[in-house]
């Protein structure tokens, strides 16, 4: 178990990450399974594959950030630390959100 994030237990990740030496390296080193996503063999053109969607979505609530959107630090732990500034941002819109402005995703009514 990793003593930096003891609570992740599990990555899913592309086909691209496919292979048993890094899913061998992640178990012993962290305690993490590594699930590869594939599409079904009878898929044609593109469908939402499980579990991908969530990284796409918090890739793009990230991206939010003009900070984010380019990469402008020099260190590694600077971009992290944006990161974690972005997603308190979004927390806190989510729990306190303004009661004046409209959310980007609210309907319309017909």
């Amino acid at each position: 178990m990793s003593k930096r994030w003891p609570e992740l237990r599990k990555l899913w990740a592309d086909h691209g990450y496919s292979g048993p030496e890094l899913a061998a390296w992640l178990k012993e080193q962290y305690g993490i399974d590594l699930e590869i996503v594939e599409k079904p063999a009878e898929q044609v053109g593109f469908a939402v594959q499980p579990r991908r969607w969530v990284v796409e979505r918090s890739i793009a609530w990230l991206n939010r950030s003009r900070r984010l959107s380019k990469d402008y630090e020099h260190r590694a732990e600077s971009t992290e630390t944006w990161c974690y500034l972005s997603s308190i941002q979004l927390l806190l819109k989510r729990i306190s959100p303004r009661s004046d402005s409209e959310t980007p995703y609210a309907r319309k009514a017909a």
